[in-house]
């Protein structure tokens, strides 16, 4: 299928997301969308998808202009747009999902569970997936939940599919098996628009690339053609630098000290410590039980034994307010349910954890609240139309600056991010590594948890890796390298 957008025109009220955007997609290619996080590149593909309805511009479909009036006439059409947020009923199983409103029924018009059973885990064994099909939903994991998004936008026989951030919660696995399903739908004429923030995985994967700036189209190259360089200098209009940046302070005294931390099922004799200034990588594979090791930390998940201490003083924390009042801080995994109010505005989710500096002696000070929230703003560069702007309507990488704002102002002793960077764009990377070492460089004790081992590498002074619910080592970044990492995440030793 051959799909040409151009002089697509949209605004939203008085602020004009695309103007003058196109892009053009072969038969049987990959090809990668990037720009910075509100480049307009999911606007751009909800307009063709008929999520959205242009103001200005023309959609050829195989020559034939289109204007589909939803998804679901896009979908008959053979179009499918993979969304990066999970758009499940998470109190269904996995077999409800991928069959919803698209049930096989035999006479009478009776439901053939048989026979959907059956095409599920023909679908999941082709993707290489091992979720059992009658699992429920809300149990599964970000990752495991994404692959089963995936595997039911394959039961829809696509000629094209839109891939969001397909891999941002993968496992290294995980995401090798999606390549391979990619590259064989690509061999059978099925064309692929790949958005995706991941360098690493557009050289690998895809054949030519477009760039959206500001949501202007910019520009379209042959990946063979370009470097990181040129494709960073296209999507921000400059050079970015180094893609880490230094940090040169001293580590002091050990500020959090965790002991014998256990919980019943997930994690087992935990112990660590971090430091004042040092940023303290965790690595491991997708289930390995580094999220949970943290929200136990937080007091969001129960634990059975161990201890905590906090500047050498023994602390109980059995809930997030016991862990914000001994002074950690915690941005979650999941900013979309767990780290935001999404139909707040910035101001009432950056004051949520801020109240304290937002009132005299228990009453709000809205001069102090606009004072807090514009300092946030203007610190992480947070790209809106004011303090008022409602959280849900910004692009992602926006929506986590506010999630760092809110827990930047806290002051905190301890910072732990679980995957602060996921689904942001390089330039919005470089910012969130620049808070990071700016905090460090402050005296706090940063703990920060991700999937991406470069990112491991470039920014920590040290890495916890863990396996199955144990800490198999703690090394110095300065003399780590992947492999040793993997042989950690993996369950192997370095000795």
């Amino acid at each position: 299928m051959n799909i040409e957008m151009k002089g697509i025109d949209k605004s939203f009220g008085s602020n004009q997301v695309l103007k003058d955007a196109g892009f053009v997609l072969n038969d049987g290619e990959i090809h990668a969308l990037m720009g910075e996080n509100g480049a307009g590149k999911s606007t751009l593909m909800k307009i063709l998808t008929g999520v959205y309805t242009r103001d200005a511009g023309t959609v050829l479909v195989d020559g034939q202009e289109v204007c589909y009036k939803n998804p679901q006439e896009a979908e008959k059409a053979g179009i499918v747009f993979i969304y990066q947020e999970i758009n499940s009923l998470f109190d269904l199983t996995v077999e409800e999902n991928l069959f919803m409103g698209k049930e096989i029924t035999k006479g009478f018009g009776i439901v053939d569970r048989k026979a959907m059973r059956k095409k599920a885990q023909e679908v999941m064994d082709r993707m290489g997936v091992n979720i059992p099909v009658n699992a429920v939903m809300g149990d599964l994991s970000v990752g495991q939940q994404q692959m089963v998004e995936i595997c039911k936008a394959l039961m829809a026989d696509a000629k094209v599919l839109i891939m969001d951030e397909p891999t941002a919660a993968l496992t290294e696995s995980e995401t090798e098996g999606l390549f391979r399903v990619i590259n064989s739908l690509r061999e059978k004429g099925v064309s692929i628009v790949y958005i995706s923030h991941r360098m690493e995985e557009i050289f690998a994967l895809c054949d030519r690339i477009t760039i959206l700036r500001d949501g202007q189209y910019i520009g379209t190259r042959y990946i063979k053609d370009v470097n990181m360089d040129d494709i960073v200098q296209m999507m921000i209009g400059r050079e970015i630098g180094e893609r880490f940046p230094k940090r040169e302070c001293a580590i002091g005294g050990e500020v959090l000290r965790v002991e014998g931390l256990s919980h019943q099922k997930i994690f087992k004799d935990v112990n660590f410590t971090v430091h004042a200034g040092e940023v303290l990588g965790v690595a491991g594979l997708m289930g390995a039980g580094r999220t949970e090791i943290m929200q136990a930390i937080f007091g969001n998940l129960p634990i059975v034994g161990g201890k905590l201490y906090i500047d050498g003083k023994e602390v109980t924390i059995r809930n997030p307010r016991q862990a914000i009042a001994a002074g950690i801080g915690f941005i979650t995994e999941d900013r979309k349910t767990e780290g935001l109010l999404l139909e707040k505005s910035i101001s009432e989710n950056i004051e949520i954890c801020n109240f304290g500096k937002t009132s005299n002696h228990g009453v709000r000070s809205r001069s102090k609240r606009a004072k807090l929230v514009q300092h946030g703003i203007e610190e992480f560069h947070i790209k809106c139309f004011g303090p008022e702007h409602e959280c849900g309507n910004l692009s992602g990488g926006n929506q986590q600056k506010v999630v760092l704002a809110k827990w930047v102002a806290t002051d905190p002793k301890i910072l732990i991010l679980d995957e602060p960077t996921r689904g942001v764009d390089i330039g919005a990377k470089k910012e969130i590594y620049s808070v990071i070492n700016d905090m460090a460089a402050k005296g706090v004790a940063v703990i920060m948890v991700s999937s991406e081992l470069p990112e491991v590498l470039g920014m920590s002074d040290r890495i916890m890796v863990v396996h199955e619910g144990h800490v198999t080592g703690i090394i110095d970044a300065a003399g780590a390298d992947q492999a040793k990492v993997m042989t950690l995440a993996t369950g192997g030793s370095l000795v």
